[in-house]
């Protein structure tokens, strides 16, 4: 098959595939504008972060299949290629380790002040009176809202560090996750608004979608504690950045942030963001899933994925073409 790769992909997953007689076209280059004159006779797309829009389906006259090397799907038009009968498909779960480590490492960043610590370092300032006051993460209450393999994740290393974590009671979970959340000694609660009154930290890991589009609103963010830490690294929009910006403002909210609503598409870019750059807020830029390990576990994946097609399998498919 021709299989267009439209982000930076493994070289050694490469091989692979050419080993396999298909016929791999690397350009890491493109972005949504440019990608549809790209795409002509191309039967396979695999995607990172670029985006591919209807014009860009309806300009790829030979694609059976687009693949996108991550867990998401929001930056594939996925009706465009449902009306063609092509399948989208992801590659869930390969990520989630890393997307726990930033998470983590934006908590302790938080909590002691490591960004500012650094940057009066590098300045020749000495101030260990002001950086010496720190609460600590042990014993501290966290509510993980969205428990998928990021959430559970984000659990379980928050549990090795003594956080008390909490989650929304749901009927329908399997038995087997119940074990798993038994385990992992989490706790349930009934509902969100308990969860939000319950707990000090909050991390988010839920998909973009219409349900979860700005849900972390005004009167979401009126349920936290004073001072409350706001953790997000799944998707810029399920935040409403005017309501976190006011809520840092009148009640001490901290953030740490590693997506935003209008970030950049591209790697590099000027990025021009009030809540990004608010003194409450620890950010980085969309790097989650950026680790080596993470990467080489995303490309293993999409091989997986491109075989199982080959052989006429559809494997995690998220526009019903499967």
């Amino acid at each position: 098959m021709k299989i267009l790769f439209a982000d930076k992909f493994p070289e050694a997953q490469m091989t692979q595939l050419q080993d396999q007689g298909h016929d791999c076209d690397l350009q890491p280059d493109l972005v949504g504008d440019t990608l549809p004159g790209a795409v002509a006779d191309t039967e396979v797309l695999v995607v990172r972060s670029t985006k591919v829009t209807a014009q860009a389906i309806d300009a790829a006259a030979s694609l059976r299949l687009v693949v996108r090397a991550g867990a998401g799907a929001n930056t594939i038009d996925k009706d465009a290629a449902a009306d063609r009968g092509i399948p989208v498909c992801n590659v869930p779960g390969k990520n989630a380790v890393a997307v726990a480590e930033l998470v983590l490492g934006l908590l302790l960043a938080i909590d002691r002040r490591i960004p500012e610590n650094v940057i009066d370092l590098r300045a020749g300032r000495w101030n260990k009176k002001q950086y010496s006051v720190a609460q600590g993460l042990y014993g501290r209450h966290m509510g993980i809202i969205g428990l998928g393999a990021i959430g559970l994740a984000v659990a379980e290393r928050a549990r090795a560090f003594g956080i008390h974590v909490y989650v929304v009671d749901k009927p329908d979970r399997s038995a087997q996750t119940r074990k798993t959340l038994a385990n992992l000694g989490l706790e349930t609660v009934p509902d969100l608004d308990t969860l939000l009154k319950s707990c000090d930290i909050i991390s988010l890991h839920v998909p973009s979608a219409a349900e979860t589009k700005g849900m972390v609103d005004a009167a979401f963010l009126d349920k936290l504690q004073p001072g409350t830490i706001v953790i997000n690294a799944s998707r810029g929009d399920v935040i409403d950045e005017q309501a976190l910006l006011s809520a840092m403002d009148d009640k001490g909210i901290r953030a740490g942030l590693d997506v935003y609503a209008d970030e950049p598409a591209s790697g590099e870019g000027a990025f021009s963001s009030a809540l990004a750059s608010h003194p409450n807020t620890c950010g980085t830029h969309h790097i989650g899933a950026s680790t080596d390990q993470a990467q080489t576990a995303v490309a293993d994946g999409v091989l997986e994925v491109i075989s199982a097609f080959a052989d006429g399998t559809v494997l995690h498919c998220v526009n019903g073409q499967g």
